[in-house]
């Protein structure tokens, strides 16, 4: 804890914290940290336990994602406060562990909408690499009514399995654009030169070009 309040930098919080996030510590540094650290599933529910944002953010850097039991990461879920502890918890721990696909189901229709855009997240890593047994038909019907209204977390979580959907399946493709363009989910946000704007039409053209591009 002593090295990690010795990395903190107040520019740092003050950039994080207009995205909802409360830690000071430069991410690469954080990684860095871990690479040292290397895997140590003690010490990382004792940096989890601490409720520090940065402290967490490295435990999910040096936990073994198998050796949490699903209660405890449903735990860690409700618990984890902030945007970026809840996305690593997602994606660096959960995707990993052996309850990935209980808890989707379990999280997907959870009342928390914090906690069903992790359901959400999971179904969208489906769609890109298992989606044999899921309803795609069905999950563009759920976006198509309820993603408009959906609060920020949850809005955008079914805004990436839209455009994961028109993305890896052509066949639904020509639906999910449509979909995009009468509800215009994040047609406004701000996108950086070079980057690829998350408005699913864009997305998902953006990616099919590049696709079409690199193949012979």
């Amino acid at each position: 804890m002593a090295e990690l309040a010795d990395l903190e930098d107040p520019k740092i919080r003050a950039v994080n914290e207009r995205h909802g996030d409360d830690h000071a510590v430069n991410l690469t540094k954080l990684r860095a940290l871990a690479k040292r650290l290397r895997t140590q599933q003690d010490l990382a529910r004792e940096l989890w336990a601490t409720g520090d944002s940065a402290a967490r953010l490295l435990a999910l850097l040096v936990c073994r994602p198998k050796a949490y039991d699903r209660a405890e990461l449903d735990a860690m879920l409700r618990d984890a406060r902030t945007p970026k502890v809840h996305d690593w918890l997602v994606g660096n721990v959960v995707k990993k562990s052996t309850h990935a696909e209980e808890l989707r189901l379990a999280w997907f229709a959870d009342p928390d909408p914090d906690v069903a855009s992790a359901g959400w997240a999971l179904t969208t890593d489906r769609v890109a690499k298992k989606p044999e047994g899921l309803d795609l038909p069905g999950l563009l019907d759920l976006i198509e009514t309820r993603m408009k209204d959906a609060p920020d977390r949850l809005q955008w979580a079914m805004n990436h399995c839209l455009a994961q959907i028109g993305i890896e399946h052509p066949e639904h493709r020509a639906r999910a654009i449509a979909i995009g363009e009468r509800l215009e989910v994040l047609k406004d946000y701000p996108t950086s030169p070079g980057c690829t704007s998350p408005y699913a039409p864009a997305w998902i053209a953006e990616m099919a070009r590049r696709a079409a591009s690199t193949t012979p």
